[in-house]
């Protein structure tokens, strides 16, 4: 009889694994994933099944948030090499002998069709941490360079296929390890500079380079015609510089509160183009105008802030790189999406996180998100 009062419950079994949970990173996501399913019943209600589809994948990435945020930060070092190697060859398999689709070869079919190239957004940061952690003590300018390469070849094999906007993705990821690490700022500046300079060049020559005829060298002509569009997008404003000047009219028909929940006539009428999936952040302006921005920005920066301070805190170098990594990864979501709906970044198809469409990505989020997850639960352990 005794041993039916000492059975713990489920609350008490389920107490270790919810122990250590992030609330304030967990609050932030909440947020996030509210206005994401605000807005998606918005845009998508009359797209078939994306509302119910979408709130799906969202319990699935939860799910593996949970899952994963189980795991020790030590054992997911013992993933980092097998899961770079394994995206590599992956990334190669698909060069070689890929599916292709609309001109993009990015997906292989092992049985079931995957696209390796999202692998890497996890599997970069992993990586670059790992080699860095058996560093430390000991880094050299070498160390850097080694890096850089474990770093250039994903990211080469992705541009190669192309995808522009996974291969950003994974360069960021890979960048903010090496800046973590320590990277001096000597060999920060310039190429930032020349960035710049590049920028101005290319807005100040404007017309002659974006003249018919002109071709750019390294850059596909439809890489080349997205940079030219983004400088005028009335060159070609029913066809490349279409979803750019629908997208601001959208947000600028807004307003300062927007025209309400439903109420979106650019969303409705079908005016903005892919407006559950990459330019849903244009119909979420239109109903819920400059205040709904601000307060969806807000979101993400507290989302921001509290990654970097997990990562501040964390108990390993391994820990704090990674962890900064994948925070980092947000923002550049976030950033590319909305500048690119805003007509200040150039179209590269990536979506804006929990409120995009895409069962991929938020797949990824998820994973990301344990991650984070399990960097401030070993905290939490250590300290107490």
């Amino acid at each position: 009889m005794s041993a039916v009062f000492d059975k713990p419950s489920i609350f008490q079994r389920a107490a270790p694994m919810l122990q250590g949970f992030d609330g304030l990173l967990a609050f932030a996501v909440f947020l996030l994933a509210g206005a994401g399913l605000l807005i998606m019943y918005s845009s998508g209600f009359d797209h078939g099944s994306r509302f119910v589809d979408h709130g799906r994948n969202m319990l699935i990435a939860g799910f593996i948030m949970f899952v994963v945020a189980q795991v020790p930060p030590q054992r997911l070092m013992a993933f980092a090499v097998p899961l770079y190697v394994a995206g590599v060859a992956l990334l190669v398999a698909v060069a070689i002998f890929g599916i292709t689709k609309k001109g993009a070869k990015r997906w292989i079919n092992l049985g079931i069709v995957i696209q390796p190239s999202e692998i890497l957004k996890i599997a970069m940061p992993l990586m670059l941490a790992w080699w860095f952690q058996k560093r430390e003590g000991q880094l050299r300018p070498l160390d850097f360079l080694v890096a850089s390469l474990l770093l250039i070849i994903p990211v080469g094999l992705i541009m190669k296929q192309p995808d522009l906007g996974t291969s950003l993705l994974v360069l960021a990821a890979g960048l903010a390890v090496i800046f973590f690490a320590g990277l001096s700022w000597k060999l920060i500046l310039p190429p930032v500079l020349l960035g710049l300079i590049g920028i101005c060049l290319l807005i100040w020559f404007e017309p002659r380079l974006c003249a018919d005829g002109m071709r750019w060298p390294v850059l596909h002509d439809y890489q080349q015609q997205r940079i030219c569009t983004l400088l005028d997008p009335t060159r070609d404003p029913l066809g490349k510089g279409f979803h750019i000047i629908q997208g601001m009219i959208a947000i600028g028909s807004g307003g300062v509160l927007g025209k309400g929940f439903m109420q979106g006539t650019q969303t409705h009428l079908e005016f903005i183009p892919e407006r559950t999936t990459d330019f849903i952040f244009a119909a979420y302006s239109e109903e819920f105008g400059l205040v709904g921005n601000l307060m969806l920005i807000a979101a993400f920066i507290f989302l921001i802030f509290r990654g970097l301070a997990i990562a501040l805190e964390a108990p390993t170098l391994f820990s704090r790189l990674l962890a900064g990594a994948i925070t980092m990864i947000f923002f550049t979501y976030a950033f590319v999406n909305m500048g690119m709906v805003s007509g200040i970044l150039p179209v590269v198809g990536v979506p804006l996180p929990f409120i995009s469409y895409g069962g991929t990505a938020m797949v990824t989020l998820g994973l990301a998100l344990g991650i984070l997850m399990s960097i401030s639960k070993a905290k939490r352990l250590v300290q107490s």
